[in-house]
C-alpha cells in the first residue's frame, strides 16, 4: 500500500509505483468514484460515440478540460 498527501489546493500526486503499476502517463484522464467507504479511480479510455450511454455522458463532462487552455494549465501541476 501506499500513500499520498492532500496539499492544501486538494491536489495528490500519485505515487509512482502505483502509476507505473497502472500504466498511468502524463495527459491520462482519471475519474473518481465513491464506493461504500472506498474511493475508485479509474483510468479513462476513449469513448467512441455510441459504445455506452454512461461512457458517453461521462467522456462529455470530462471533455471540458481538454481544451489547448487547460492542458497548458494543468501542465505544470
Amino acid at each position: 500500500m501506499e500513500f499520498a498527501k492532500i496539499s492544501a489546493d486538494g491536489q495528490i500526486t500519485i505515487p509512482k509505483g502505483v502509476r507505473k503499476a497502472a500504466s498511468l502517463v502524463e495527459g491520462d484522464v482519471i475519474a473518481f468514484e465513491i464506493r461504500g467507504v472506498h474511493l475508485v479511480m479509474c483510468k479513462v479510455c476513449k469513448v467512441t460515440p455510441g459504445q455506452d450511454d454512461h461512457l458517453q455522458g461521462l467522456s462529455e463532462v470530462l471533455s471540458e478540460w481538454v481544451s489547448p487552455e487547460d492542458e497548458d494549465a494543468w501542465r505544470h501541476l
